[in-house]
């Protein structure tokens, strides 16, 4: 071939080049399919997906999350969408609680599916943070886990709720529970987690947390197996009923998942004990519907970081009616759904603040500086939320196969975290 030959057809490739990229960057929304921060936006869809353990070993599952983020989604949608865009929800992946499936679960979403944004991410183990969080994905879910304290690109609905030293650690749970014991001076607490990094990490939060509030903490370990719910929990029973100086503490905290807040409750029951038992999981109607579950779990105090379904308000009322009409009939509330629709809530709000020329670059400015107030999950603040937990809660008590709010909804300043 003659060097003019050579160099028309170079020239014919280069032309056939840009015309490709012109066509990707029309379908695109004006960039480029390579430009990560269009990733899943075009002039009429914003793609989300989610990640929540729908299955686990121990049987604990998460699932009524994906339906708590449709709620939400569908109601956006309803309303005309987020300036002109439908939200394109495409459903949770399934982690299966497993490390590696987690990481599995944020690479498909990403290369694969393209999804703008992650809400709600809902589980124990987050492994695919950095992986998120190198991508430029926001991730919306609850900040229970380190991976939502710190990182530019990962929100928890309620804040950061495992803060690092030098952020700030929520008093709503000893505060609630000072409220239900009629104080904290003079009152012993006993704090039991699963060993595994996020009990170790609440072990360490909530003694500081207990303790600040003025309560003794006796005992407080991470010493739970997370692989298995134990058939004999005699030796942890012992250990914590003989904890305050020989005797049994005046509260007992179980900072663990309903299947093991069932056998530690029910073992620690039969003893005789007498005192309050508090966990922050155990919120869920459909728990009642099995007479050993009611009875397991009846008089426990379980925390909430949202307001309680029994404490009535007009976004309460808005919130059940869209989950009965994302689940098309009528379904008892729980935690799960309000973590996915506080999730997507507050991705549909930065979202909206970013404006119609959403990028990632422009989500992450409208974060700056973002807030609001009257939630379901009380008064929100960007970036605080990604240092301290916006620090709002209540208690609710199973009592009589019904759940009332022993501690009503409050915010309470937070304390530092060392």
């Amino acid at each position: 071939m003659s060097r003019p030959t050579r160099t028309f057809a170079a020239a014919v490739a280069a032309t056939a080049l840009l015309l490709a990229a012109a066509c990707n960057s029309a379908s695109t929304g004006g960039a480029s399919k390579t430009d990560d921060s269009v990733r899943g936006v075009t002039d009429t869809r914003i793609k989300v997906g989610g990640i929540v353990s729908m299955t686990t070993a121990s049987g604990y599952s998460k699932k009524d999350t994906d339906l708590g983020a449709k709620a939400r989604f569908d109601r956006a949608n309803a309303e005309g969408g987020l300036h002109g865009r439908k939200i394109d929800y495409l459903g949770a992946e399934d982690d299966g609680q497993d490390p590696s499936r987690n990481l599995a679960a944020a690479r498909k979403l990403v290369q694969q599916d393209k999804v703008f944004a992650i809400a709600p991410m809902s589980s124990t183990t987050f492994s695919g943070a950095d992986f998120l969080q190198k991508q430029r994905v926001p991730t919306f879910g609850w900040g229970t886990l380190p991976s939502f304290c710190g990182p530019s690109y990962i929100y928890g609905f309620g804040g950061c709720m495992v803060p690092t030293p030098g952020g700030t650690i929520s008093q709503t749970w000893p505060e609630g529970l000072e409220q239900v014991m009629g104080g904290a001076k003079g009152r012993s607490v006993a704090i039991l987690a699963n060993d595994s990094d996020a009990g170790k990490f609440g072990i360490r939060t909530y003694r500081q947390s207990f303790e600040s509030a003025g309560f003794t903490v006796t005992y407080a370990k991470p010493s739970v197996s997370a692989a298995s719910v134990p058939s004999d929990w005699s030796a942890y029973t012992k250990e914590i009923l003989r904890s305050d100086g020989g005797k049994a503490p005046d509260a007992i905290v179980s900072v663990m998942q309903t299947p093991y807040n069932i056998g530690l409750f029910t073992a620690v029951k039969r003893t005789g004990y007498r005192g309050v038992l508090t966990d922050p999981t155990d919120y869920d109607p459909g728990l009642l519907a099995k007479s050993a579950t009611r009875k397991a779990l009846d008089g426990v105090h379980v925390l909430t970081s949202f307001q309680p379904f029994e404490q009535q308000s007009a976004a309460m009322t808005r919130f059940g009616k869209d989950i009965r009409k994302a689940a098309g009939k009528d379904v008892p509330l729980n935690m799960h759904m309000m973590t996915g629709y506080m999730s997507a809530d507050l991705f549909l709000a930065i979202a909206g603040k970013a404006g119609k020329d959403l990028t990632v670059s422009s989500f992450q400015k409208a974060a700056d500086g973002f807030a609001d107030t009257g939630t379901l999950v009380g008064d929100r603040a960007e970036r605080k939320g990604q240092k301290e937990s916006f620090g709002c809660g209540a208690l609710v008590q199973l009592k009589g196969g019904a759940y009332v709010v022993s501690a009503p909804f409050k915010c309470y300043p937070p304390i530092p975290f060392t």
